[in-house]
Formats: C-alpha cells, structure tokens, sequence
C-alpha cells in the first residue's frame, strides 16, 4: 500500500562528514522503518539530515514497487530529484535510489533515468552512509532480501507520539498478485526480546502507541517455534515489560488470526480495539485464483466474533478490483459483501500485472478502464458507509492521542482515537478545548504524545470533527504557563 511521500528530516545533527541528505520515504509502513534506520545510520555518522530538498546535496528516495500506482508515485520523486540535480544552481549533486525498486528494477532505472547515481538495496541499508559517500553502489541483481534489524539498530523517529515496530521481514504466503516474496524474502521473525527492548526505548522516545508491522504479522513467530500464537506471546509481553499506552497491530491474515488476541484486545484496554485484516476479495473463485484462504462465510464469521468479544471494535479492510476472471457478478458480490459487514475503513485498488507473479498470465485479464471504474464504485458505496459509522460516535467522549498541529493548518490540533490508525484511516481535528475560560489551556498546550478525552461534534466520510473535554494536570498547567508567558 502507498502513502504519500514523507521527506523525513530531524535534527539538528553534527554536519561532520559535510554532506546535506535529505530522504523521500514512499509506501507503507513497513518501508517507513527502514526509511528511520537509515535516518538513523547517517544521523549517527554526523551527516546532516534536511527536510527541504532543496538544501540537500545528496537526495536519497526510498521507493515502492508493490503496484502500478506505488511505482509510479516512487519514479515521479526519483525524476523530481534528477530535475533537482539538473539544476546547476542548485545544491543537488547525486542521487540514490533504496527500497524495493532497488532491488526488483534496479537494472531498468539505471537504463531509464540515467541521472542515478547509484542505489541502495535492502541488504544494503546498514551502510547508507558510505554508500553516501561513494555515491552509491551499482544497481544490484534481481534477487530477495535477507536483512532483519534488531534492537541494537539506532532508529530517528519521525512520527509524532507514536511508532511503528517492524516485528518480522518477508512473508511466506503464495498470493498469485504479490511479487513481494521475490524481493523481500521468506518470513524471518525477530525474538520477543529483541522486540520489547526496542519498544522500551521507542516507549523512552516519547512513543505513547506501539504500532507492530510485517507483511503477515499474525503469521509472527511460526518461523521461530512459537506456533500459532506468537503474536499472542508478543502483544502479552508488551503489555508486561512496557508503558505503552496503546498497542496495535496491523495486516493480520484470515487463516492465521488468534481469536485469543480478539479476547485480549476485548479485555485489556492497551491493546487498540482495531482490526486490520485486508481480505483483497470476498468471491469464492476469485480469492481462489489469487490463492487466498478463506471464504466469505468465514470471513463473516470473523468479523461477526469480533463485534461480538468487543462492540467497539473498528474494522478496516483492503480490496483488489478487477483480478483476472472477476465478471460483474463476482464484483457485485464483493459490493453485497462490503454492504453487509459495513467495514469501517476500506481501502480499494485496481489490479495490476506484476510481470513475476503467476497472476500475470492468467486468462480473462481485465481491462484497466473496468478495474478503475470498479474501483470507484467500491469506494463510493464505502463512503457511505464510512460517514454512517462516524456518524454513530458523534456526541461521544473518547481518549485519543494529540499527534500535533493539523498538517493544513496550525489552528487545529489532529488526534486519533483507536479506532484510527495512523496514516490511513483519516483523523479527528480539534478546534476547542472545554473549560470555564479562565485558565483553560489553548490548543497549542497540547503537544504531540498526549493522551485526552476529546467530544466528537460532527463526523464527515473521511475525518471527524471534536473538543477536548477532559485533559491531565500537565496540559493544564502547560497551558496556563503559556498563558501567563504571553500576558
């Protein structure tokens, strides 16, 4: 899945090896870390991290390759950067390409857009600063990655009050539509304990959420004996030997979901009352031609259990449209599907041929035009339904995490409560604060990493609208410091 592009930067850092870096990070969350790692490799070599591109004398982007759309969006920032170095007046001097159109088309972007300097493959990522340095290695072959990092890894985090923690690399399963194995490799798990000291340390940084990742994350630990509960065992030994507020984890698979972490995400409040399980389609045929477990009886099953353990529980899914042998029957089945459920969040894309998946020369490929409209349709029935489920939260009082100033506008705060995962499933903005007027505190009191009870007041398809109502000492006190200071 693509996100918009982050161009990541902290500081202010030592500028000892006396070059500017500023990083493009594209896709999702798992590549989000590496994009951290890296950050944190040249942050630590004393290299100057910038987030204006255009003080920048190395660019490095951080690429996807998962679909069309995500390789597009990777190449339009790999051509900006190369206008950037065109540039003569301009700072920019090289190039380098990482993630995973380094390693899966690495060959074809040197031949394409010769302004590369040099790449950064995944195996690679540990040694970005001399590849920096030596303006980057040679695109490398065709070929899956074996990289795991661990706790020793310095990450420099650019997310605001909460973290990602990539708890496995690679994914074992054979879907016909993901080349994802090829370049990232087999499932390799990191040890629970390796995890927890990571998540203390990201806990210490200022993480209040704990957001775990991998391709399969509920297939966590199989690789290491823990059997089907290795996601169960690291959720409980977060909850034990950390002070994260929230835990949340993202991508579970159908076949292997734990109920017992259904049961523990109802009984313990740490542990975000959210499921995220992208079923891709919901027809018997189809979910077989892409070679994914499950039907839709069972994925109701699943999703009526869930509501069950846990009435407040959000459900997100993903869908692909226009799969080779999806007829108008088959998509108006996944429509029935989707109005059934009624998923709170729901992400669509239209299918495309990977050139090294065996989805690629199956029969009755759709075309484009159908797929895009198909698309559209299945995102105009979930806006529906979305505005109907935000709907039902207005007038209610939840906690939720202050992640800073609205990216539009400082005027408004933006927070989530856990039924919103960051990044994909909009946010709520803030625009008051409750209180008699006399020493309540401003929004600006309420710093990222906060944790409030805010009032939702209006709710739209995409993002809701709320008041705090209810905040600890800390804030008020910080707030009635600012208010003193600027009277």
């Amino acid at each position: 899945m693509s996100t918009p592009a982050r161009r990541l930067a902290a500081g202010p850092p030592a500028d000892a090896a006396g070059h500017r870096v500023g990083l493009v990070s594209l896709g999702c969350a798992k590549n989000h870390v590496d994009s951290e790692v890296m950050l944190g490799v040249l942050d630590g070599q004393g290299f100057e991290l910038v987030a204006d591109l255009d003080r920048a004398d190395t660019v490095i982007v951080n690429t996807c390759g998962f679909i069309d759309e995500a390789r597009e969006e990777s190449i339009d920032a790999i051509l900006d950067a190369a206008a950037r170095k065109a540039d003569v007046a301009g700072p920019v001097r090289q190039v380098l390409v990482a993630g995973c159109m380094a390693n899966r088309y690495g060959r074809e972007l040197t031949t394409e857009i010769p302004e590369i300097d040099g790449f950064v493959d995944l195996d690679s990522l540990r040694q970005v600063g001399a590849l920096v340095q030596l303006g980057g290695a040679p695109a490398p072959e065709p070929a899956a990655s074996h990289l795991v990092f661990d706790h020793r890894d310095s990450r420099l985090l650019t997310t605001r009050g909460y973290a990602y923690l990539k708890v496995a690399e690679g994914c074992n399963n054979p879907c016909t539509f993901c080349a994802i194995p090829v370049w990232r490799g087999r499932l390799r798990s990191r040890p629970v304990g390796s995890l927890v000291l990571e998540a203390r340390d990201l806990v210490e940084r200022g993480a209040r959420e704990l957001v775990l990742v991998a391709q399969d994350t509920t297939r966590y630990g199989e690789d290491l004996g823990y059997g089907r509960n290795g996601l169960l065992r690291l959720v409980e030994a977060l909850l034990e030997e950390t002070d994260a507020d929230w835990i949340r984890f993202l991508y579970a698979y159908p076949t292997t979901l734990d109920e017992s972490l259904l049961q523990l995400m109802a009984s313990e409040p740490r542990v975000a009352s959210y499921l995220d399980m992208p079923l891709q389609h919901s027809d018997r045929e189809v979910l077989r031609a892409m070679r994914r477990g499950g039907t839709a009886d069972r994925y109701r099953r699943i999703f009526e259990r869930a509501r069950e353990l846990d009435p407040e529980i959000s459900l997100r899914t993903t869908f692909i449209v226009g799969f080779p042998g999806e007829d108008e029957a088959a998509f108006e089945r996944l429509l029935g599907f989707v109005s059934e459920v009624r998923f709170d969040h729901l992400g669509a894309f239209a299918y495309s041929p990977e050139s090294d998946t065996p989805s690629a020369s199956l029969p009755d490929q759709v075309p484009r035009r159908i797929a895009e409209e198909r698309k559209a349709r299945l995102l105009e029935l979930q806006r529906s339904i979305a505005l109907e489920r935000r709907g039902r939260l207005v007038g209610r009082t939840l906690p939720m995490l202050i992640e800073g100033p609205c990216e539009e506008t400082e005027h408004l705060l933006q927070a989530r409560h856990q039924g919103l995962a960051p990044e994909v499933d909009g946010r709520v903005l803030i625009n008051d604060v409750a209180g008699d007027g006399q020493r309540t505190p401003g929004l600006a009191a309420f710093t990222a990493g906060r944790i409030v009870d805010v009032e939702i007041t209006d709710a739209f398809a995409d993002d809701s609208v709320g008041r705090i109502v209810g905040f600890d000492a800390a804030a008020s006190t910080a707030g009635s410091a600012a208010a003193e200071a600027g009277s």
